[in-house]
């Protein structure tokens, strides 16, 4: 027979008890409950005092007092004692607990491995009995009402409260621990000493539990019993945000707008922002955290609080000295596009940072260093770097964002950029600009870059998906385009053209020794003990594997080196492999080019010619063949309306000169012509060839061999007069890295041979011409004699393999729209 309470309350304590720290359940005095056990100090607590009928001092604990026991000084708790013990998976114990008195807790004696204090009994206070026992019966009256209304309480405990009405304490008690109290309600039950307190907690917590139903019962009678499902999820969210806000709760919907309008606060957003991220706050306010609108509008609202609207990377003011080392600590040669660099710099520098102006575009071919030149202007101004590349945009919404109504929406790459580069003023380079889709159905991606490179426009830039302005003038923007004419005009006019060429051999073995080798050594793990180069050996490579504008193909072959060599090493062989022109051949294997391939003896009807593509310049062969016939005229190798209008025009400026040419009319009527440009898969285009194809004409219809180690370049007019063409520069090194040294060019383009390096103004000889008769003068030499005939077979043809390079790749001379000379 269970002990009664008045016992209980008499039993003895000793001055010292340990803690048993409950978080989610307490037992009140005279009563028993089963709890579950798992936290490591209770654990602790219980396999150090494996005695039956151990005596502790239970206490309601948060985390924080659990963590600090000093917290827990002064606070009521429970002697209990612990009377049968499970062991249960997971390191649990269930114990049963049979609360006997309650107690105060003193000082604590020791904090490990359990919590011990010293405790006091507890001095209980009857108080006014009558208010004590008007008190009871309103918790009874209250209880039984909850009952009656289907509420959680369970529906004996209404008679059990009434049988122990008699002792107040142990009613209060009771009611705590029979009807739906919270811990926390049970744990402020069980802190007041005062009984009257007491049964006022009691109380007041079970008239907000029956005011609570009221209103339930009110939401209930006036909603409508037969609603569609989406009426019936917002009459259950009407409901709960009733419970919540009787209860004194929130939503966690209600927590992300509290938390995301306090983000707001703290951004400091411009005006219009910070107005438009408080309106798109409240309507997620209003929405439920599993309808798929809540999502949308949290995700718009963590981008406009993560971008950069104030951040900044650096000042405005631009350090040129240092600007000026890092080009040229990371870039030998460039000279010429360093110098621009840097004026437009110090304009900026001077306009205290006003962005008015243009924008920097690199133009050059692969692998010259224009991305490395922008991330070396980002690290010497301080400022944060990005790269985005836009090679094959087609879509207006990958620059400008989404609309938030598509699924998946997103800003722009600009915004995107600033984003991850975390400041807004950084560095972008859009690379490839050239490669964006001009037009088309999902709108003009080149359009929308307008405004983006506009810095009158860009101060207050929209993006669809934010729809808000945001201030992109503090952003540098460098664009890099491997050629100019594939960007529109109205995009190009934002842009300052700075166009890097191809490197020479000389620059490409300095760049070598400067650059490429110790990283590609580091890289490798090898060191400059293990591979010998010299500077015949890098100029070797640079001729016969590499003679492309830029430095990758030159960079990969030397790689190749180092791996080999690598692999030997740790193969176990030792020692220095010195490197030499066959060593090299045998470890690279045949050359992409043969030696001096560009000189060849003098052939009829073959001609050098100079050709642009996006990847440099490249040497041409144009080929004409002459044969018996009825004067019709042929023209292959995938050529452009342009360059076939070109040949025409040849064809009759031939004609027209056939009386100086020392050829009879009548040989064009009884004759056909057929004009090739090797490298047939290639398209081609332009009017720059059209000195090179006359004079093949004129080769080929007067039986008169043509200079081979001379390249040419050049539109021809039907009066025979030589224009200016572009790519001077990219043509007259694909030149020399082939190993000729003697050009033709217009007479228009002599101001710009003072863009060539020094070394090969120096090496090369140009010679300027204004007509095709200077250029019938030079490359077209007297007449063969063979065998007493005019008209052999080698006369008609070129010989096998006459042409003195074909394109790597790209378009030919001159890829440009038609009616553009190149």
């Amino acid at each position: 027979m269970p002990p009664a309470r008045s016992d209980l309350q008499r039993t003895e304590l000793p001055r010292q008890l340990p803690l048993m720290a409950l978080r989610s359940t307490i037992v009140f005095p005279a009563g028993t409950i089963a709890v579950q056990m798992g936290a490591p100090e209770n654990l602790a607590l219980l396999q150090a005092n494996p005695e039956p009928g151990l005596l502790v001092a239970l206490v309601v604990a948060g985390d924080t007092e659990a963590a600090d026991p000093m917290r827990l000084v002064g606070k009521v708790g429970v002697a209990a004692r612990v009377h049968e013990r499970i062991n249960l998976p997971g390191d649990t114990v269930q114990v049963t607990l049979q609360g006997l008195r309650r107690l105060v807790i003193g000082d604590i004696v020791s904090a490990a491995p359990y919590v011990t204090a010293e405790i006091t009994p507890a001095r209980e206070t009857a108080g006014d009995a009558a208010a004590a026992q008007a008190l009871v019966g309103r918790i009874v009256t209250a209880a039984e009402t909850l009952a009656g209304m289907g509420e959680r309480v369970p529906k004996d405990a209404p008679q059990i409260l009434r049988m122990n009405v008699g002792d107040p304490g142990r009613f209060a008690d009771l009611a705590a621990g029979n009807l739906s109290f919270r811990i926390g309600d049970r744990d402020a039950v069980l802190q007041r000493l005062d009984l009257v307190e007491r049964l006022r907690v009691v109380l007041d917590r079970l008239e907000g539990e029956l005011e609570q139903a009221r209103v339930l019962d009110d939401v209930k009678r006036h909603t409508e019993v037969k609603i569609e499902q989406h009426q019936r999820e917002f009459y259950l969210r009407q409901q709960l945000r009733a419970i919540q806000a009787e209860l004194g709760e929130h939503d966690p919907g209600e927590r992300d707008a509290a938390e995301l309008l306090a983000r707001i606060e703290v951004a400091a957003l411009p005006e219009e922002a910070a107005r438009e991220a408080r309106r798109e706050t409240e309507r997620l306010r209003l929405l439920s955290p599993a309808a798929s609108e809540y999502h949308v509008i949290r995700t718009y609202l963590d981008w406009v609080l993560a971008l950069p609207w104030h951040a900044r990377s650096g000042s405005d003011d631009i350090p040129l000295a240092a600007v000026e080392q890092a080009l040229d600590k990371r870039h030998w040669g460039l000279a010429e596009a360093k110098e621009r660099i840097l004026e437009y710099l110090a304009v900026r520098k001077l306009r205290g940072g006003d962005p008015l102006g243009p924008i920097l575009c690199f133009v050059g071919p692969p692998g010259t260093g224009k991305t490395s030149l922008g991330e070396a202007i980002a690290e010497a101004i301080g400022r944060t770097f990005y790269r985005i590349s836009v090679g094959g945009v087609r879509d207006e919404a990958e620059i400008r964002g989404h609309r938030r109504t598509y699924v998946g929406a997103m800003p722009g790459l600009v915004l995107q950029g600033l984003r991850r580069a975390g400041v807004r003023d950084a560095v972008l380079m859009i690379d490839e600009i050239d490669k964006m889709t001009a037009g088309g159905p999902s709108g003009d991606p080149t359009a929308a870059m307008l405004e983006v490179l506009d810095p009158s426009q860009n101060r207050g830039f929209v993006d669809h998906y934010l729809n808000l302005p945001f201030d992109l003038s503090s952003v540098l923007f460098i664009c890099t385009a491997n050629t100019l004419f594939d960007i529109p005009p109205a995009l190009r006019d934002r842009l300052e053209v700075i166009r890097i060429s191809g490197y020479t051999i000389e620059e490409k073995v300095e760049i070598a020794w400067r650059y490429l080798l110790p990283r590609l050594f580091a890289e490798h793990g090898i060191d400059d003990t293990d591979l010998l180069f010299t500077d015949e050996v890098l100029a070797f490579i640079a001729t016969r594997w590499s003679r492309e504008a830029g430095l990758r193909n030159f960079e990969r072959q030397v790689a190749t080196l180092m791996r080999k060599r690598a692999r030997r090493k740790a193969e176990g062989e030792l020692g220095a492999w010195v490197l030499d022109t066959g060593r090299v051949e045998t470890l690279l294997g045949p050359p992409r080019w043969a030696a001096d391939e560009a000189e060849r003896e003098p052939e009829i009807g073959a001609v050098t010619g100079l050709a642009w593509t996006a990847d440099g310049g490249e040497l041409l062969t144009i080929e004409a063949l002459r044969m018996p016939g009825t004067g019709k005229l042929a023209v292959t190798g995938q050529l452009g309306e342009v360059m076939r209008e070109s040949v025409d025009a040849a064809h009759s400026f031939v004609r027209s000169r056939a009386a100086q040419l020392g050829v009879e009319d009548a040989t064009f009527a009884t004759t056909d012509l057929h004009v090739h440009f090797p490298a047939g898969a290639i398209p081609k285009d332009g009017p720059s060839a059209g000195v090179a194809v006359t004079l093949a004409i004129a080769s080929v219809f007067a039986r008169r061999p043509v200079r081979r180690d001379v390249a040419m370049t050049g539109e021809v007019t039907l009066r025979g007069k030589v224009l200016e063409v572009g790519g001077i520069k990219d043509k007259v090194l694909a030149a020399y890295r082939a190993g000729l040294r003697e050009v033709l060019l217009p007479k228009g383009n002599e101001k710009d041979l003072r863009e060539l390096p020094p070394e090969v103004r120096e090496r090369m000889h140009v010679t300027c011409v204004a007509t095709m008769d200077d250029v019938l003068a030079v490359a077209l030499l007297a007449p063969a004699v063979r065998d007493g005939t005019a008209d052999g077979p080698a006369d008609a043809a070129p010989r096998q393999g006459a042409s003195s390079a074909t394109l790597a790749s790209g378009r030919s001379d001159v890829s440009t729209p038609a009616g553009t000379s190149t």
